[in-house]
């Protein structure tokens, strides 16, 4: 299964080599896009948006920041492997010291500790790997139920889910109950965040170009690749379930 995955991101990583590298957004799937936009937003409706609402009248704040620190916890081992193969060393031992204090001080990764004692985290993935790589971004594509990405994010997502190296210590439940609570801290925020959301997904004009310009000019801002436009914030709208 593994190996068949790593060959579905070889392939999106070779098809993103041939994207015009100057194009200000390269959309060649747009018709296909916009059909699984289109299913994404009726999702979100239908199931994301309510689900949001309901989490937050039950779920409240301090639990829902121990999710949020569990599921960050458990993603930095993952984390450190980007960083080590970034060549960002510092980055990657800071984070080695944060999974190992609030592993174990914090209670599993309830509560972060290391943020507490100034180790804040620095996080990346592996789309951000194969961008220091050199590997251009390739196509914009809309997944489903995940929303914007493009070929080369889509193949570093692929990477990162099943190749995370807590599944090689034998700690691989760890690894679910910690997507479990990235899960619950993504509808979490839907429902925090619903009317930035509800703008640009169910009340904008034109919400796919919308979602299309805020996702890429917030990635290519965290990448370093391009200024961000002067009319939106590249940090004000998290596009990822859209």
């Amino acid at each position: 299964m593994r190996a068949s995955l790593a060959t579905v991101a070889l392939i999106l990583v070779a098809a993103c080599a041939k994207s015009p590298p100057t194009s200000a957004v390269y959309d060649p799937y747009e018709d296909a896009n916009r059909k699984m936009h289109a299913f994404n937003t009726q999702f979100d409706d239908k199931m994301v948006r309510g689900a949001g609402t309901g989490y937050n009248d039950v779920v409240s704040e301090p639990v829902h920041q121990n999710i949020v620190n569990f599921a960050e916890t458990v993603g930095l081992p993952r984390t450190v492997m980007n960083q080590i193969l970034q060549g960002r060393l510092e980055d990657a031992t800071r984070n080695t010291l944060r999974f190992g204090i609030n592993a174990t001080m914090g209670i599993g990764g309830l509560a972060d500790v290391a943020g507490d004692l100034g180790l804040e985290k620095k996080d990346t993935d592996f789309g951000e790997t194969l961008a220091v790589w050199g590997v251009p971004e390739g196509a914009y594509m809309v997944l489903p139920f995940l929303g914007p990405s493009t070929e080369r994010d889509t193949a570093g997502m692929m990477v990162d889910w099943f190749f995370n190296p807590l599944n090689y210590l034998g700690l691989g439940p760890e690894t679910y109950l910690g997507t479990a609570a990235q899960i619950a801290e993504e509808v979490g925020d839907r429902g925090r965040f619903a009317d930035s959301y509800d703008s640009v997904i169910h009340e904008s004009a034109d919400s796919y170009s919308q979602v299309q310009l805020i996702y890429l000019q917030n990635r290519r801002y965290e990448l370093g690749e391009a200024p961000p436009e002067d009319d939106i914030d590249p940090l004000a709208l998290d596009t990822e379930g859209f």
